[in-house]
């Protein structure tokens, strides 16, 4: 069962390559640097014409995890008391990293 909250506002949609597909917040989205230059590139056309991301080398269970920490950064990025660990699973721990280098988070 997915741990994402319900997103708010404006909001990008994210698709795995085994077809699952996340709405997330944009302001969400935007931790990755990647997702950010689709969103800027060409006047984000994509989301005009689409309003979908597709990552053909990302499945459902790594993608909703990095989801997951787009919303963790967002919580606790200007923290000022003990910010919690993010919790990894070891067996999706090199997935997950190879993920976050190519989404640049």
């Amino acid at each position: 069962m997915s741990k994402l909250p319900v997103p708010e506002g404006e909001t990008v949609k994210l698709v795995s390559s085994d077809g699952k597909e996340f709405v997330v917040e944009k302001k969400a989205a935007l931790v990755s640097g990647t997702i950010k230059s689709m969103l800027s590139s060409t006047g984000g056309t994509f989301a005009e014409s689409s309003g979908e991301i597709r990552f053909q080398e990302i499945n459902g269970q790594i993608l909703e995890k990095v989801i997951e920490y787009f919303y963790y950064k967002l919580k606790y990025n200007n923290a000022t008391s003990d910010v919690p660990e993010f919790p990894i699973q070891p067996e999706i721990a090199m997935s997950l990293l190879e993920a976050a280098n190519f989404l640049d988070t």
